[in-house]
């Protein structure tokens, strides 16, 4: 049930009576509900967690980014706040529909497009998360550093306070930093979702791609394709539509398990030791 006080603030954002508060799926993190009201539907998500009021902020001001280019739509923002009974973020309700004809090949060729959003320097003007983790964007004129700095590094340190990783993976993570500068292409920083997977997009009721639940920062674009590809990948058709866009620089197939590398340690962190194997083969290819 919505707590009371989540629903009144709710109200007050949107000048509207709720009717009606139905549980929805909101991820592994959050509860989420559907708002009713005379005028229309809303979406809010909820949680208790002490970060969770920063975690909504963050969350609202990385939506408004993707959305600033037009380019990929991203719900609505109305309001974030914190009650006694919990931590908030409401959006407007996406409706949604079957992926029609041609949704693969829109959704590839608008993603390549937000990516020509870009910035003087890698990372963004606030930190943020990826799922319930902090995710610290400092900025840097070197992706190699970004990346190492930015997003190995801290997850790395969250490991090895949890005990999920051991002396050896760590001296092959310190071999492969050596390595980035001449692995991955310089390219100008590039606005990402950074959390691109399956759950993290919609097809509206318009059969138009929409996105969710970001970890934005202007990173380097093929983070976001990498990500993609993690279980599984999406339909060709996008991938196609995007290489038509923007074309990938050569050898991205050699590149792409070391940017995966971040969403792994993020897996490691968030669920133990399950992906540990997995960081340990990239490991293996390139230390």
């Amino acid at each position: 049930m919505l707590p009371l006080s989540i629903t009144t603030s709710c109200q007050e954002i949107i000048k509207e009576s709720i009717t009606a508060a139905r549980p929805v799926a909101g991820g592994d993190i959050n509860k989420a509900y559907r708002l009713e009201t005379a005028g229309g539907s809303y979406f809010v998500k909820t949680n208790t967690a002490p970060l969770a009021r920063k975690m909504f902020e963050a969350e609202a001001k990385g939506l408004a980014a993707l959305n600033s280019p037009c380019i990929l739509r991203t719900p609505e923002v109305l309001g974030f706040g914190s009650t006694s009974e919990g931590s908030f973020l409401l959006l407007d309700f996406i409706e949604t529909s079957y992926r029609p004809d041609g949704f693969w090949e829109e959704f590839g060729a608008s993603l390549a497009k937000l990516h020509r959003s870009s910035s003087p320097s890698f990372g963004f003007d606030h930190d943020n998360f990826i799922g319930s983790l902090p995710q610290r964007n400092h900025y840097h004129d070197d992706w190699p550093k970004f990346y190492t700095e930015e997003r190995l590094l801290p997850q790395l340190t969250i490991a090895k306070q949890l005990g999920l990783l051991q002396s050896p993976d760590f001296q092959r993570f310190d071999l492969l930093f050596k390595k980035l500068p001449d692995l991955c292409p310089k390219e100008p920083p590039a606005l990402t979702h950074g959390d691109l997977w399956s759950g993290n997009f919609l097809c509206d009721a318009k059969g138009h791609p929409v996105l969710i639940d970001p970890a934005a920062s202007f990173s380097h674009r093929e983070m976001d394709l990498a990500m993609s590809r993690l279980f599984g990948g999406f339909e060709r058709p996008f991938y196609r539509s995007y290489e038509e866009e923007w074309p990938l620089e050569r050898g991205f197939e050699q590149r792409l398990p070391v940017y995966q590398l971040y969403f792994l340690l993020v897996h490691v962190n968030l669920f133990g030791e399950s992906y540990v194997r997995r960081v340990r083969e990239v490991l293996a290819g390139y230390a």
